[in-house]
């Protein structure tokens, strides 16, 4: 059986055709109400938050066929603790000039730091008990958290990756699996920004070079490809043995 995403671009997913629970795994980013909600470090901003509301109810679909499929789930938070000794003093300037200053109350609480309501994830995708999270303090994933080892010790070596947003988290997220030699797909209408334009050129950045640093594929094709293995899956341990 091919275990792959035909459709992908600009190679077809996994390269060496390995799709399967105990070697890809998919991966969430931020899906947190301090990006999502009105009251939240994003909409504090002055950005709008309502173009990322049609993502929910597609990560939801695709969160649910990895789960039912068994594949592994893993969950990022971007946040700090309390004391903010992770907080640049660049980063405090950065984020005050663009108006909300990290650490600085908002109505979901203090913006971007754990514990706070605004640091959680939405509702609609709540973590499982068993599906790890990553609290990071910065964009990629896998800079100061245990997230490499956690997937190596695994076996894991495909991701899928959703989340947001596109040029930021999820494609500091990208380039770091890509250095650590992982092979990555990211979903490319499972994915946001706060702008078409950034939208686009992250996921263009992300296929130069024949896949320098990841394939796109859409998600209805992502989900094909897992639920056409796990109904391969079924009927192996259902075939009569001779």
């Amino acid at each position: 059986m091919i275990s792959q995403i035909s459709t992908s671009l600009p190679y077809p997913w996994p390269h060496d055709s390995s799709l399967h629970p105990s070697t890809s795994a998919l991966l969430i980013i931020d899906m947190q109400r301090d990006f999502l909600s009105i009251g939240g470090y994003l909409d504090s901003q002055g950005y709008s938050v309502a173009r990322f509301q049609s993502l929910i109810p597609r990560l939801v679909s695709l969160l649910s066929t990895f789960r039912r499929a068994g594949f592994p789930v893993y969950h990022t938070r971007e946040g700090h603790a309390s004391h903010m000794a992770t907080v640049s003093s660049r980063e405090t300037h950065r984020s005050a000039v663009n108006g909300a200053q990290i650490g600085s109350q908002g109505p979901l609480g203090k913006l971007l730091i754990r514990g706070e309501r605004g640091h959680d994830i939405i509702s609609e995708l709540q973590p499982l008990p068993n599906e790890p999270v990553i609290d990071k303090p910065g964009r990629g994933a896998f800079t100061n958290t245990d997230l490499e080892f956690s997937l190596k010790a695994r076996g894991i070596r495909n991701l899928v990756v959703c989340g947001v947003t596109a040029d930021a988290c999820v494609s500091s997220t990208v380039r770091e699996a890509s250095d650590r030699g992982f092979d990555v797909l990211v979903v490319e209408d499972g994915v946001e920004s706060v702008s078409d334009e950034l939208k686009k050129w992250s996921l263009e950045a992300m296929k130069v070079e024949g896949g320098l640093f990841g394939v796109t594929g859409d998600a209805k094709a992502v989900k094909e490809a897992v639920e056409s293995w796990m109904s391969s899956s079924l009927l192996s341990l259902n075939r009569p043995r001779p």
